[in-house]
């Protein structure tokens, strides 16, 4: 049950009993000539008589005391209470015991100052690129200035929520898809500020806006999941070939290397022979060639490429010697 029922409730209850009053004020006077007509024994008349003047004096007093005592309101920490007073405004009370004068002042609505949250839903909105999506937010408000959410505003929590809600509807389809489902801090900031410029009139703060989620059509979901697939493969196939290319760049400059100096080779070849060797649960076979390979030239026979270019240079001294 909130304020409101509660002050219906106390306000039902405070008019039967000052109707009950009025009805023994009213029956008063007429109590001697009731009593008279009777025809009851003096001394029996005059005490009843007394004992009815007695419980009528005793509500009386009764419905006097429940009319204070109806006055006194206990306000929370987080609470403040705007009185009129004959209809006019004249401040807030609270927080603690404070006393308000029962018909002559009202209070309207309790005001609380804590932070409050506010579900936001739109029904299917089409964004900037013409797509139908389902936005879901959450707000955070605060009242700060009590004094305007009563006088500014017949009901400040549902202003502002269709404030909210009309907002979330005009930035949703301001945006592009992209830009809604990857910028989500950046479009709860720029709610934020738009709601909280029409809310500061009303003395509410808003505090921030959250997009919980996006919903998006089915058909649509698939066409994203297979444009980011195939953004995936054509990554993979980019890392590959800078991979294979990366690889061909170190073999050349391994191959400079081994040109440079045939020692280095000669260590990588018995190196890969030592590898093959430790093959364990296999039966490997090894041809070994009777000189080490070079880098460069490729060896052509037993001797190699060095001995088969000796041999021409001797055949052309020969033919030179022969000619002279």
């Amino acid at each position: 049950m909130n304020s409101s029922e509660k002050q219906k409730n106390f306000g039902g209850l405070f008019s039967s009993l000052f109707l009950i009053f009025l009805l023994l004020v009213v029956l008063l006077p007429f109590l001697p000539f009731l009593l008279s007509s009777l025809q009851l024994p003096p001394t029996s008349f005059s005490s009843i008589s007394l004992n009815l003047s007695l419980i009528i004096l005793g509500v009386i007093v009764l419905f006097i005391a429940i009319f204070l005592i109806s006055g006194i309101h206990v306000v929370n920490e987080w609470e403040r209470l705007p009185v009129l007073r004959l209809g006019r405004f004249v401040g807030l009370r609270g927080p603690g015991i404070i006393y308000v004068i029962p018909i002559i002042e009202r209070v309207p609505i309790k005001i609380s100052l804590r932070l409050g949250t506010m579900s936001l839903h739109t029904e299917q909105t089409l964004t900037a690129d013409n797509v139908p999506v389902n936005v879901d937010a959450v707000m955070y408000y605060k009242p700060v200035d009590p004094e305007k959410c009563i006088l500014n505003v017949e009901d400040y929590i549902a202003a502002t929520q269709w404030s909210a809600q009309t907002t979330l509807r005009e930035v949703i389809g301001k945006a592009n898809l992209n830009t809604l489902l990857s910028e989500r801090e950046e479009i709860g900031r720029h709610l934020r500020e738009i709601i909280d410029q029409k809310t500061e009139t009303w003395g509410v703060k808003v505090t921030s806006v959250e997009v919980k989620d996006v919903i998006i059509p089915s058909s649509l979901q698939e066409a994203m999941s297979r444009q980011a697939q195939a953004e995936r493969e054509r990554i993979a196939r980019v890392t590959l070939a800078a991979a294979e290319f990366q690889a061909a760049n170190q073999f050349l400059e391994a191959a400079k290397l081994y040109e440079a100096n045939p020692h280095a080779l000669a260590l990588r070849w018995m190196n890969i022979l030592y590898e093959l060797g430790q093959q364990s649960g296999t039966n490997t076979i090894m041809l070994i060639p009777s000189n080490m390979p070079v880098a460069g030239y490729a060896p052509i026979g037993l001797f190699g490429m060095g001995s088969f270019t000796s041999n021409e240079e001797k055949k052309k001294k020969e033919n030179n010697t022969e000619s002279k």
